[in-house]
């Protein structure tokens, strides 16, 4: 049984890490969860535009069984839509946003003399992570802003991009009824910086909130996409390893009950979402050394995902580059305490050859590319 598993498991990681952006030319990372034939997961790592390809290569089973986690390089990219009418304006926002870390697709420095106007716009539309439309009475007029406006919308509903209307010197129920629904800022001519200084933080994702305080009797924890219980469990395991390895260190249900100070049953049902990341024996629980590359980026100075990457890329454009692991970590200065979520990060992606062998200080005892690692630093690159 245990067998068919991994052939399964196998072919799933075949199937879907093979699947490439026709365009970009990025291929996802991907996780195979699971040890019963009838609890296999897929963790699926990627750009938003390439999730949406995947997404659209899976059946309704597989997409309730995937995790889709979106991977966004370099700094946000929006694509700014307005009638020439309102250049001026449409000038001031553009400019903001650039210089605020937006990098931003404005038809007034992206078109050229001789330029296809259609091939410069498709680019631009293509590549945004943010549409934003200026719309004013003038606007609304226009033919080829509605044009954009739909392009767009169709990003926005595959997952693509964000969508944001601008509203000036229009009322919101001026608006289209698609747009009805949406939250349009207005923009205050009076105040016109005020309005692009929020915009950007909409994009940058800065809260107007206020910060939540901590609760009377909780210790806070980060938002890691599991519950406050599983959470603080593996933030135990996190804090107190040596060396990020399989089963170090061991607990009992009982111990990580009293010391996080919930029931055992509490306990249970946390084991259960980390199922994926330890082993539960007689009562015992034995991380994984997934654990720590899951769990590492929120508790400790380091991300193994970065720390991958770093290893990865050296791999591919480094000739001298080390395989030895103890090699490669004394090139980084690492302890295996550092070095061992990040191997268990790339291993667990099928990034480089499987060296793992027991009785040794570190996950694996060689670092080895193959084509995978050169896809996963174009990809991320």
């Amino acid at each position: 049984m245990s067998a068919a598993v991994d052939g399964i498991k196998e072919q799933l990681q075949e199937r879907f890490s093979a699947i490439r952006h026709p365009e970009t030319g990025e291929f996802p990372s991907v996780i195979v969860h699971g040890e019963a034939i009838d609890d296999l997961r897929l963790t699926i790592e990627g750009s938003p535009a390439l999730l949406a390809v995947v997404k659209g290569q899976m059946d309704e089973n597989e997409l309730d069984a995937t995790s889709f986690q979106p991977i966004v390089s370099g700094p946000p990219k929006a694509f700014l839509s307005y009638s020439f009418d309102d250049r001026a304006i449409a000038d001031k926002v553009a400019r903001g946003l650039m210089a605020s870390g937006v990098d931003t697709w404005w038809a007034e420095w992206e078109i050229g003399s001789g330029d296809s106007l259609r091939q410069k716009i498709d680019v631009g539309l293509g590549n945004c992570t943010h549409f934003i439309v200026l719309l004013t009475p003038s606007a609304m007029k226009k033919p080829w802003v509605r044009q954009e406006m739909d392009a767009g919308l169709v990003r926005r509903i595959s997952g693509q991009a964000r969508f944001i209307a601008l509203r000036q010197d229009l009322a919101a129920k001026d608006l289209p009824p698609l747009l009805s629904g949406m939250l349009s800022p207005e923009l205050d001519p009076s105040d016109l910086d005020q309005g692009v200084r929020d915009l950007v933080n909409d994009i940058h994702g800065v809260s107007r909130k206020p910060p939540l305080g901590p609760a009377p009797t909780s210790v806070s924890l980060p938002a890691t996409g599991y519950s406050k219980t599983a959470t603080a469990i593996a933030k135990i395991f996190v804090e107190e390893t040596t060396d990020a390895m399989f089963s170090h260190p061991p607990k009992g249900v009982d111990e990580l009950a009293a010391a996080i100070e919930v029931s055992e049953n509490d306990v249970d049902d946390a084991l259960h979402e980390l199922r994926d990341f330890v082993t539960v024996s007689f009562g015992r629980v034995f991380p994984k050394a997934d654990l720590f590359a899951t769990f590492d980026k929120h508790f400790m100075p380091f991300s193994p995902e970065e720390d991958a990457l770093r290893i990865a890329a050296d791999l591919i454009n480094d000739p001298a580059m080390p395989h030895d692991t103890a090699e490669v970590a004394a090139r980084y200065g690492w302890e295996p305490r550092r070095i061992n979520p990040a191997l268990a990060y790339l291993l667990a992606r099928k990034l480089i050859v499987d060296y793992q062998v027991l009785a040794s200080s570190y996950n694996c005892i060689r670092v080895v590319k193959t084509d995978a690692t050169r896809r996963f630093v174009k990809s991320r690159s």
